[in-house]
């Protein structure tokens, strides 16, 4: 049979919009279509599925000789003071558009249109799924929805933690497949990278599979065991407690040993004569540090094996582990050395706690200046426990990183750069899936986004492989005509809402409500530099 004129994703056999564009029906790539197939240009894949079947991605599927996106649309519902409540209970938590809504909602409620479920720009021709207009604040503004196919992107992962993980540029191991690599530590936090396009397409087919699977199980929020090089095996799940070698973290440190010290040397006065916090990083001495001489204490003869930086700060006193501090010490009193009999005395009492109190002990110096083993004293355990109740919860955090270009920018006007300069004057807000995102300085749109402020199940995946993540652009309507947008698909929310995307070839649109998290996320259109 021959090919059908165009592929069922561009609705230009029916949208007069294509057609005012002048854009020509062109060949699929693979050659022509079987009959009973419809071919999907999703992506760069290319399906071409039967009836009743899904594609590669299992995004898209043949419905009765209909290209259907499986996943809804996903709006976020503001409900502002004085008006209406929506009623959304009548049918499931999916529906189609039309029968979402009453005519006038969109104008008078908030309602923000995602990147989720969109579908998507690829290929570049093509503008933006929704390009939706309406008020803010007595504003005429609009949005530009889709979502984005990234191979240049990653995950930025910070786990906070003590523990050992692994030598910094080890590699991070997925499946066996070698999917990023350890970075700088940051104070209490290890850091990994996770992803990146020399993942996902410079190494093995397998290798690429693997870096993608990752990516998109911690960034829909689920839980992915990893392994480091010659270091932890680490379960990381957003906003959870990282769990290292089987062992779930409780502790974030409060600080460093000497910010520890500083901290709490006052209410260590008068009940410890010398205090040493252990670190991996920065071991604190008490009485040789500034808070102990402003405090007016007398030194302790004690000696710290390791490099000494500044006073009552010690660098390296032992090696990177799982034990006190995240060193590999189980007995602290192994950092010590003999003590300066000019300075000691007998009875000198010495408390030695990790960063997170989760280690602590009590000695007495013997008539010899050897410290003995004793109970912690009642009021130096509620110091040990001050420090505990001081330290955050250990978790993880993943933020997605990706580059915006191509497809993304030419779905939003004929001259890509007059976008990137728009977002760089801070004349667009840039969110994905309605959260925050960070714009990285220097050229292209390079942005950041904590994936806990995204929705669950925000992000996709197409095998070529590439992440499939929502992006969205909020301007005035007068800025988005002056950077060259495509007016002519310039749609109000309304019709947006009842007829889903331009290029909808007649399948029904299913959308999905979400209310945005109450002081998590701002409204997507408040952002002040544009509305000032």
């Amino acid at each position: 049979m021959a090919s059908p004129p165009n592929t069922p994703t561009d609705g230009l056999s029916t949208s007069d919009s294509g057609q005012a564009l002048g854009l020509q029906r062109v060949e699929p790539r693979h050659g022509p279509v079987r009959e009973g197939k419809v071919e999907c240009n999703a992506c760069p894949v290319l399906c071409h599925i039967s009836e009743g079947r899904v594609g590669a991605c299992d995004r898209y599927a043949n419905q009765g000789g209909l290209l259907v996106r499986l996943d809804p649309v996903v709006f976020l519902h503001q409900q502002p003071q004085h008006a209406e409540p929506l009623n959304l209970q009548p049918r499931a938590n999916e529906e189609t558009v039309a029968q979402a809504l009453p005519a006038t909602a969109g104008a008078e409620h908030g309602v923000f249109v995602t990147g989720i479920g969109a579908s998507t720009t690829y290929p570049d021709y093509k503008p933006a799924p929704f390009i939706v207009a309406c008020k803010s604040k007595g504003v005429d503004m609009v949005t530009v929805v889709t979502e984005g196919i990234f191979s240049y992107c990653s995950l930025k992962v910070k786990i906070d933690t003590d523990r050992y993980l692994g030598d910094e540029r080890a590699a991070v191991m997925y499946q066996g497949e070698e999917v990023g690599h350890v970075t700088t530590a940051e104070y209490g936090s290890q850091m990994l990278s996770v992803g990146g396009v020399h993942h996902l397409t410079g190494g093995s087919k397998k290798q690429g599979r693997m870096a993608l699977e990752l990516m998109h199980v911690l960034g829909n929020q689920q839980a992915a065991e990893v392994q480091i090089e010659n270091g932890a095996k680490v379960v990381l799940q957003a906003g959870q407690a990282p769990i290292v070698d089987g062992v779930t973290e409780q502790r974030m440190r409060v600080g460093c040993g000497s910010a520890a010290v500083g901290m709490f040397a006052r209410q260590c006065l008068g009940l410890c004569d010398e205090v040493v916090v252990v670190d991996d990083h920065i071991t604190g001495v008490l009485t040789e540090h500034q808070a102990g001489r402003c405090l007016h204490m007398k030194p302790s003869g004690i000696r710290i094996k390791g490099r000494k930086s500044t006073p009552g700060r010690y660098f390296q006193v032992a090696a990177a582990g799982t034990g006190w501090g995240g060193t590999d010490i189980s007995d602290p009193l192994s950092i010590l050395g003999e003590w300066n009999p000019e300075e000691a005395w007998p009875g000198l009492r010495l408390l030695m706690t990790s960063t997170t109190g989760e280690h602590a002990a009590w000695f007495v110096l013997d008539e010899h200046l050897v410290p003995q083993a004793a109970p912690l004293p009642p009021a130096v355990q509620q110091v040990v426990e001050r420090i505990g109740d001081n330290c955050e919860p250990s978790l993880v955090s993943v933020l997605f990183l990706g580059g915006a270009g191509g497809s993304l920018r030419s779905g939003v006007t004929d001259n890509p750069i007059q976008l990137t300069r728009a977002v760089k004057k801070a004349l667009v807000n840039v969110t994905c899936g309605g959260a925050p995102a960070y714009v990285w300085p220097g050229g292209g749109i390079t942005l950041m986004v904590d994936v806990l402020r995204m929705p669950a199940n925000s992000f996709g995946t197409v095998p070529t492989p590439a992440i499939v993540a929502p992006i969205e652009f909020s301007m005035k309507l007068s800025d988005y005509q002056a950077l060259g947008g495509h007016m002519g698909f310039v749609r109000s929310l309304d019709d947006s809402l009842r007829k889903g995307a331009w290029h909808n070839d007649g399948a029904p649109t299913q959308l999905r409500w979400e209310t945005p998290p109450t002081g998590v996320n701002p409204w997507p259109l408040d952002n002040p530099p544009m509305l000032g």
